[in-house]
């Protein structure tokens, strides 16, 4: 379904990344892991149009879409949740959620779509009317992960999601994540939880100075000696 070959992206002289070559097939769960710095987030960012090129290319059920702008890539199925969230903190969690319904599939489904965030994320349904900026950072990522979820993904991109939250909140985070998941929606997750992450995912790519360094099963590279003394501290 995404399928990305040799792709490189420069931050102008110096490159980011060098030649990744990684797919996400329909409905599957796959993580990114890697320390800081290694390029997880460029590589997101590549995905959906937000870095442009260098080299290589990025396919989307057998079509080239590299260096699509981010909206014609959210109307052929892809989203993204965004690393510390982005929400427009002095509108509304309705307004908010309502953004990620733009394109004309998406608006037609949109009561549809807002029930169902709803009912992934009960607190939401009671803050619809508050400003987005009132929320605890918990309920921020929710908003976030549900207003991508309003543009009808088929592939949904999560950069970081537990990021600066609670153990309980990243407990009810990665539950939906996988909940999402079994329910038909392909998952690329971008995660510093690295423990978290190879528990959820089928397979997982781990980068490393802007390199796929390993891939494979999430399983089989959790009991690698070389993963987990250096991420897993074992």
């Amino acid at each position: 379904m995404l399928q990305l070959q040799n792709v490189r992206v420069n931050y102008g002289a110096a490159p980011a990344l060098w030649g990744v070559d990684l797919d996400v097939r329909a409905g599957e769960l796959v993580s990114v892991i890697g320390p800081n710095g290694a390029g997880k987030t460029t590589l997101i960012h590549a995905i959906m149009g937000l870095n442009r090129l260098s080299g290589g290319t990025v396919t989307w059920d057998g079509e080239i879409v590299s260096n699509l702008p981010p909206n014609q890539l959210c109307q052929r199925g892809m989203a993204l949740v965004p690393e510390s969230r982005r929400l427009f903190t002095g509108m509304t969690v309705r307004e908010n959620l309502e953004l990620g319904a733009m394109h004309p599939a998406a608006k037609k489904r949109r009561a549809e779509s807002l029930e169902r965030v709803c009912e992934l994320f009960p607190a939401v349904r009671q803050k619809l009317s508050q400003a987005s900026g009132t929320l605890s950072g918990g309920q921020q990522q929710m908003v976030a992960i549900g207003r991508a979820l309003m543009a009808l993904p088929r592939v949904l991109l999560l950069d970081e999601p537990s990021l600066g939250l609670a153990p309980a909140i990243v407990s009810d985070m990665f539950r939906v994540i996988q909940t999402i998941h079994q329910e038909g929606t392909a998952v690329m997750l971008v995660e510093q939880n690295v423990s978290r992450a190879l528990a959820i995912s089928s397979r997982t790519y781990v980068l490393e100075n802007g390199r796929v360094i390993a891939e494979g099963d999430s399983d089989e590279l959790a009991n690698r000696p070389e993963i987990r003394k250096a991420y897993l501290g074992l």
